[in-house]
């Protein structure tokens, strides 16, 4: 009996081993999916897809290729970041940032439409894929915090005036070939009197219906008594009601035969094929530079996205599984689909919105896209890059970010010309040196605040164990003694104005006998700061004052218990600021300042 009952267990056993071990290969919200998420997630899917055509074909266009890609790179890649990805509501996807990243670098390499150019972009997809995979993979997640809020907000702005530029060329009907900016706008002055007015009446419309209604078209609703939920997804549907609208009209008037408004033309209906080709050395090192900022750029907003998701739903978050499920999106991409994708903000808002509760969304919306790929393209042939151009330019104008700058500016002048100075980079000189003009801001303003140190004459608030700026409170003092805080880590970049305001504060007060260096601020002392100290140690003794420390931090105890200066300090080391105005007190009246 005995017998056969461990032979049950050991069954028992090895099944939910090896149920445990299945596990580890099926999504996490697989298992822990709820029957009553269904419904919401089938409507968000249906309604993320519906809303998004029109934004995927206009992105492929901003990219430079077919308009057809753009739905195709709404299909596979999102299927696979559904799987693979760690967010539960972030919707991937063409993006415009990425999707103008691709025509900025892939524009002088080749004519824009061409095969040899969407080939460009497939291998900027796959190598921008293949470096963010890695970094997931190497657990390197923390790389997207190397550039700062502003930098990020600069980088925007910029590249959204960039894409307002490109798209004019839509709204006034008119034919501009150029590699940059300012190309196109030399190219855009020279042919504005061959503008096609009835291409500029619709584009115009179109951009005016769409920032009205985005800017009050909820409200007016809520106004009406519609229901939040309903108002807000009812505004968002604009885009797909004036492409619509747009549409019809053209065939209906026979715009584009008879005033010659340019529209999309014929689509490839059905899936395309997987395919890549793989570019020669000297085309792969052109893309290797641009890809690697693709992929930053990439990780910055694909990670800050589905964090702000996490956090709003409550939900664990995991930024190196989040860049394996975005590498492998734009893996995919990079042989089907054509073109970068990312994190989109309004694709995810859009999906929160209308309900979401996990990636089966966008599993249906992938599905959905599928079969407007196979039956519903027939429809789009007359719809106007007009228009296409206006949900562009209505987008790109909400990505100008002026209330982060006059923030920054209010707070932080340093951040705030960082921001300026991506931006202006962004339009002066491109995307890649605009990104590198802002990093380069960003370390500047961090080596300047740290070679020039914040350092405080300190006293104690009478009656109390307080110490605080004497500059700013009302303290006591004592007698030839001078408490000196230093607000920074010592290093070799700032030891020559540290020496320099410890030789001014002593020719302030030349009757000074003892000075106390209050380290709670001072997280490392490098080589030549220990060496440093040392030297004005030595320097004060032969001038008849002590040097003190106080309030020394444990790691960098450790490092200096070993150093000449311990061994040499001629003062003391007190655990406390107050433990040292207790000791150096003795036989003084504190005096008030």
């Amino acid at each position: 009996m005995n017998g056969i009952l461990t032979t049950k267990t050991l069954m028992r056993d090895r099944t939910k081993g090896a149920t445990n071990k299945a596990k580890k290969f099926v999504p996490e919200w697989i298992v822990r999916y709820r029957g009553e998420w269904l419904i919401p997630d089938l409507i968000a899917g249906l309604a993320v897809t519906i809303i998004v055509i029109p934004q995927s074909l206009a992105y492929a266009l901003l990219a430079g290729l077919p308009p057809q890609f753009g739905l195709y790179a709404s299909i596979f890649p999102v299927l696979v970041y559904a799987v693979v990805g760690s967010s539960t509501t972030q919707a991937v996807g063409p993006v415009a940032i990425t999707s103008i990243m691709t025509y900025s670098v892939l524009a002088p390499l080749a004519p824009a439409g061409t095969p040899d150019y969407g080939n460009l972009a497939a291998a900027l997809s796959l190598l921008s894929g293949i470096i963010v995979l890695a970094f997931g993979v190497l657990r390197l997640g923390f790389l997207s915090h190397l550039l700062s809020r502003p930098v990020i907000s600069g980088f925007i702005s910029g590249s959204a005036v960039l894409i307002i530029v490109s798209q004019l060329k839509f709204i006034l009907g008119v034919r501009v070939e150029g590699a940059t900016t300012w190309d196109v706008l030399r190219e855009l002055t020279r042919t504005a009197l061959e503008a096609n007015p009835h291409t500029i009446v619709t584009g115009s419309l179109a951009l005016a219906v769409l920032l009205c209604t985005k800017a009050w078209m909820a409200k007016w609703l809520r106004f009406c008594g519609v229901s939040y939920p309903w108002a807000l997804s009812l505004s968002r549907l604009s885009p797909v009601a004036v492409v619509v609208i747009a549409t019809v009209l053209v065939a209906k008037l026979d715009l584009d035969h008879r005033f010659h408004v340019a529209v999309v033309g014929s689509i490839q209906s059905g899936l395309a094929s997987f395919s890549f080709t793989v570019p020669g050395i000297g085309t792969l090192r052109q893309l290797t530079i641009p890809a690697g900022i693709l992929a930053l750029i990439g990780m910055v907003q694909n990670i800050t996205m589905a964090q702000a998701l996490a956090i709003k739903r409550r939900e664990r978050f995991d930024a190196n599984k989040e860049l394996v499920g975005l590498g492998f999106a734009n893996i995919v991409a990079g042989v089907y689909g054509g073109m970068p994708v990312g994190g989109g903000l309004s694709r995810s808002a859009i999906n929160v919105a209308a309900g979401a509760q996990s990636p089966l969304a966008s599993i249906v919306s992938a599905g959905a896209m599928l079969g407007v790929v196979f039956f519903g393209l027939g429809w789009m042939e007359r719809l106007p890059l007009a228009v296409l151009a206006a949900n562009i330019v209505a987008a790109a104008l909400g990505m100008i970010d002026i209330k982060s700058f006059r923030q920054a500016w209010s707070y932080d002048r340093a951040d705030a010309l960082a921001l300026l100075g991506t931006a202006f980079g962004v339009l002066l000189f491109g995307l890649q040196w605009g990104i590198a003009l802002g990093v380069g801001f960003s370390l500047t303003t961090i080596l300047v605040r740290a070679s020039t140190p914040h350092i405080a004459v300190i006293g104690r608030i009478p009656g109390t164990e307080h110490f605080r700026n004497i500059e700013r409170h009302g303290t006591e003092t004592l007698p030839g003694v001078l408490f000196l805080r230093i607000d920074e880590s010592l290093f070799f970049g700032n030891l020559a104005p540290v020496e320099e305001r410890l030789n001014g504060e002593l020719e302030k007060a030349p009757n000074t006998h003892d000075l106390v260096l209050i380290m709670s601020a001072v997280n490392r002392v490098d080589t030549t700061a220990m060496e440093a100290l040392n030297d004005i140690n030595t320097d004060f003794r032969s001038r008849g004052i002590r040097l003190h420390l106080a309030e020394v931090k444990g790691p960098v105890q450790d490092r200096l218990v070993n150093s000449p200066l311990w061994k040499s300090l001629s003062g003391a080391v007190f655990l406390s600021v107050n433990a040292a105005f207790q000791s150096l007190s003795q036989d003084k009246k504190p005096s008030q300042p």
